[in-house]
């Protein structure tokens, strides 16, 4: 299985950055991950909807043109289905077990994602109906499918 992680933004904090390192050297057990990062588009104070439209826009055809075709992607999004760890660890291994070979997360900028690429996502997940900042998601994403990967596998994990 091959996992790309599309996301917006650099990483720019150390801890950022050892944190994903850790979790994509566990998950190479597992799968062959990949890790994308598109350009942000900064957005001014006080920009109006139209200005944050166009912004979307732009980060979005970045994130689209990152995705191959065949793809099954999975846009990370307030407004999408929350899961339990193990409901997504049931999903994935369905998805594999279907014979989708290759999975693309992606993870919009701090503007959210653009409607294009919400439309061409074969599944909206939420973590939460919280915001948190798209570093931090990377970090939380790459540890639940991690966990996903532990609870597939029968292999102990924290709870």
């Amino acid at each position: 299985m091959k996992i790309t992680v599309v996301a917006v933004g650099r990483l720019k904090e150390k801890f950022y950055e050892q944190a994903v390192a850790e979790y994509a050297k566990r998950l190479s057990r597992y799968c062959r991950l990949e890790i994308v990062q598109v350009a942000d588009e900064k957005t001014p104070d006080g920009a109006s909807e139209a200005v944050e439209r166009q912004i979307k826009e732009k980060e979005g055809k970045r994130i689209l043109a990152q995705i191959r075709d065949g793809a099954y992607v999975i846009a990370l999004a307030i407004q999408g289905e929350m899961v339990t760890s193990e409901e997504l660890a049931d999903r994935l291994e369905k998805l594999a077990v279907g014979g989708t070979g290759h999975m693309v997360f992606v993870i919009g900028g701090s503007l959210g994602l653009s409607d294009e690429v919400l439309r061409r996502a074969d599944w909206k997940l939420s973590f939460s109906r919280m915001t948190f900042p798209h570093q931090l998601m990377r970090v939380i994403l790459l540890e639940q499918v991690y966990r996903s990967y532990r609870i597939q596998n029968g292999e102990p994990y924290h709870k």
